[in-house]
């Protein structure tokens, strides 16, 4: 089976790396597919296994970390487990595929770690950490307290960036988006003749 590309984007929530992701997707040229990531945490509202997440008990999870079918895993909380399965990137390659992930920090370097000739990671670096917190508020999806953890967090994460290949700096959505778009295409080696064009 021949390997295909691992591109990767890290980053603090909110800084705008599902957006990215989103948009990359949709440019044929790059010839991407997205690996969805196993999690132990319960189905959230219309979540679909298998679209969404693999979803699996806890139990499951922790046989499969013993397997050592996972690329990368973490324990998020106490028995709340995200984690990348081999052999969803071993699918997503044998059709061809480059695949993306968005992702968090640690679990994007050590898939770097383990491929490092087949990855690209990227991370998004949003204009402070303030602004940060103005984008998380303005989700109005998450408590105080939920937000003020992100931030924490966030501190932490935004220290990493210089062991990232690449840092993109989103302060401007359509210039972050063709910045990562030019990343991403010369990564996978897209000829220029085969990008689009403004006017396309």
């Amino acid at each position: 089976m021949k390997e295909g590309k691992l591109i990767i984007f890290s980053a603090p929530s909110g800084s705008g790396k599902t957006t990215i992701v989103r948009y990359l997707l949709d440019q044929p040229e790059l010839n991407l597919a997205f690996s969805v990531s196993a999690t132990s945490r319960p189905q959230r509202g219309k979540e679909k296994d298998g679209v969404h997440y693999y979803f699996m008990s806890t139990s499951d999870f922790k046989r499969n970390i013993k397997e050592g079918n996972f690329l990368e895993w973490e324990e998020v909380y106490r028995d709340n487990f995200y984690g990348t399965l081999m052999s969803e990137v071993k699918r997503l390659w044998s059709e061809g595929k480059n695949v993306i992930f968005d992702i968090d920090v640690a679990g994007g370097l050590r898939i770097k770690k383990k491929y490092p000739d087949h990855t690209l990671a990227v991370f998004v670096k949003p204009p402070s950490v303030d602004e940060l917190k103005i984008r998380l508020k303005k989700r109005s999806t998450e408590s105080e307290d939920k937000i003020n953890m992100r931030i924490a967090k966030a501190s932490v994460e935004m220290a990493t960036a210089p062991q990232f290949d690449k840092i993109i700096k989103n302060y401007e959505l359509e210039e972050a988006l063709r910045e990562a778009h030019q990343l991403v295409a010369d990564f996978v080696g897209v000829k220029e003749e085969n990008l689009p064009t403004d006017e396309d």
